[in-house]
Parts: C-alpha cells; sequence; structure tokens
C-alpha cells in the first residue's frame, strides 16, 4: 500500500477548497493508497469523509489536545504528542506527501518532509498561506536539494505525479 499523508489546514475550507479535496481523493482512489492525517477537522474532515465512502484506508495520528471521535472505519493512533510533533509521525510514515492547503501547520509537515526525503507535492492557488511557499522555495528549501517541492494549480496533475512516485503504470491511461 502506498502511504500518502495529506497536509491540510484545520479550519473551516471554503467550498472550492473542499471540492478541490474531494477531487483529489476520487483521482487516488483504486490504486492501493493510504490516507494519513492528523486530524478529523478543517480540510482533513473533509478528505477523511471522501476516503471512507470510497473505501480507501485511513489512518490519524491525532495531537493530545484533541480527544475526538471519528468514525468506526478509521485507524485511530492517539500519539500522546502536540500538534507539531505528532506531525512527525504523521510525515515519517508517508511514501508521499501532498499538501492541499494551509497555514504554519501545513507549511512545518512540507519542511518535515523535504528535511525527510519524501516526494511533496503542493496544490496552490487557495488563497492559504502555503501558496506562498512557491515564492520562497521554488524548487528546493536549501542548497542540499534534498527533494524537489512540486507545485500544482489542477489537482488532476497533483494526483498523476503523486501516483506516478508509487510506479503505477496506468497513470498516463487513466489521466490522459
Amino acid at each position: 500500500m502506498f502511504q500518502i499523508a495529506i497536509a491540510a489546514h484545520s479550519s473551516p475550507p471554503s467550498e472550492d477548497l473542499s471540492r478541490k479535496a474531494r477531487e483529489f481523493v476520487q483521482f487516488i482512489k483504486g490504486n492501493e493508497v493510504v490516507i494519513l492525517l492528523g486530524g478529523y477537522w478543517g480540510l482533513m474532515k473533509i478528505v477523511a469523509d471522501e476516503a471512507i465512502k470510497d473505501d480507501i484506508p485511513v489512518i490519524m495520528i491525532l495531537p493530545i489536545e484533541r480527544n475526538i471521535e471519528v468514525p468506526k472505519e478509521v485507524m485511530r493512533i492517539d500519539s500522546g504528542m502536540e500538534y507539531r510533533a505528532r506531525s512527525v509521525p504523521l510525515i515519517r510514515s508517508a511514501d508521499a506527501v501532498v499538501a492541499l492547503g494551509g497555514g504554519a501547520g501545513t507549511i512545518i509537515e512540507i519542511l518535515l518532509a523535504y528535511a525527510m526525503g519524501k516526494p511533496t507535492f503542493i496544490l496552490k492557488g487557495n488563497g492559504m498561506s502555503s501558496d506562498l511557499l512557491e515564492k520562497a522555495f521554488p524548487q528546493y528549501v536549501d542548497e542540499r536539494n534534498v527533494t524537489k517541492l512540486n507545485f500544482f494549480n489542477d489537482v488532476k496533475e497533483l494526483a498523476k505525479h503523486v501516483l506516478s512516485v508509487n510506479g503505477n503504470k496506468d497513470v498516463e491511461e487513466r489521466f490522459g
């Protein structure tokens, strides 16, 4: 199974960003993926609910500050860690990281992914702080060039590139 960590805003998203998150899940379904999330609120909840609807496995690594109920279909991991600390096992467990849009938490997870050498894909054009990363780091965060940051305006293109990391042979057929 190909594990995709989703970095996403914790506040209620706009309708446009909610639609994009649902589209992303639709594009990756049927590809033996597991979605890793850091919570069940805001944009993360949209992703989780869409994945559950399509029988995509979801694992949540939850921070100690938020003792919440999650759907019974979710594998719940109570990390015992505060928000930022729980991001370490979340990103470390991923084969690829997708940032759908967010603020400081999403940016921290993008930087962790870079530092860990995880393939990283960022959806931009959502009016969120993470949109600004491309100006600061158009490809790499520093001179080490650990892994390229991949920025996309189009959800379908983002999904296509994420799935190609897994060596999915039908990506071109599926996405055209």
